[in-house]
């Protein structure tokens, strides 16, 4: 009985490997239709080396972004404690008004 279980479980990894190795050997045929290397915008590029080249130029164009958006995030923080500033102001004129033409 424990023979039995033995080879059917060699049997049943067997099978499961020749499966593995099926489908990734058929995964690995259909990128590599879609891939390629990034040689430009040419008829002898493809898709996915299109996109690559793509993104890497977009990642170079947009890489000083994230220094200016930190300081750009300072001065609007100032600006929000300023505008709070004449809020309180507005509030205060507005009730003063209102006293006033209350009398």
């Amino acid at each position: 009985m424990i023979v039995l279980l033995m080879v059917l479980t060699v049997v049943a990894v067997l099978a499961l490997v020749a499966v593995l190795v099926f489908f990734l050997s058929r995964i690995i045929r259909v990128l590599e239709s879609i891939g390629g290397e990034p040689i430009g915008y040419t008829w002898r590029s493809s898709y996915l080396g299109k996109i690559a080249f793509g993104v890497r130029a977009i990642e170079t164009q947009t890489g000083h972004l994230g220094p200016e958006v930190t300081k750009l995030n300072a001065g609007l923080s100032a600006a929000a404690e300023g505008l709070k500033s004449i809020d309180g102001h507005l509030a205060a004129t507005i009730e003063a008004v209102v006293r006033q033409e209350g009398n």
